[in-house]
């Protein structure tokens, strides 16, 4: 027997120097691919079921139009939101006036109006949009629902 022994080289420590570009470039790439929230809602919307659902393909050539009750107390009926505020039925015109500048002159015929109204929403009120998107020859309209059947989701 001898008197020196074999030292045990046990497992090398894991090198930690990589670290912060992996933790970097993670933080870029969700930075890059996270949508925004465009409009800030400040009105009470559940939308209503559908079971025939199609989905948009350019979301960039739709304006939205959310209507439904007020999120504050004492505000009663139907509001209508056209971007971040709460608006009138006459300003609507504006908004697709202004939405129209907004692109370019071959793309006007395909710009889609989308009304996002909530399930209790007044028949009225939709129909009085209706009619002033008529005045403005905004002829393409859109309900926005939620997938599914009427009847499996009442309780």
């Amino acid at each position: 027997m001898s008197k020196f022994r074999k030292k045990k080289k046990g497992m090398p420590g894991i090198s930690t120097a990589s670290l912060p570009d992996i933790v970097f470039m993670l933080l870029f790439f969700f930075m890059v691919t996270t949508v925004m929230r465009e409009t800030d809602l400040k009105i009470k919307q559940t939308l209503p079921f559908a079971t025939e659902v199609k989905k948009l393909e350019r979301k960039s050539l739709v304006s939205y139009i959310y209507v439904g009750k007020s999120k504050v107390e004492g505000q009663g009926g139907d509001k209508i939101q056209l971007n971040d505020r709460i608006s009138r039925v006459d300003d609507i015109k504006y908004f697709i006036f202004a939405e129209r500048e907004s692109h370019p002159e071959e793309e006007i015929p395909l710009l889609t109006t989308s009304i996002k109204a909530d399930i209790n929403s007044s028949v009225g009120t939709i129909s009085d949009i209706k009619e002033e998107l008529r005045n403005v020859n905004a002829l393409k309209i859109n309900y926005s629902t939620r997938k599914g059947d009427v009847s499996k989701n009442m309780k």
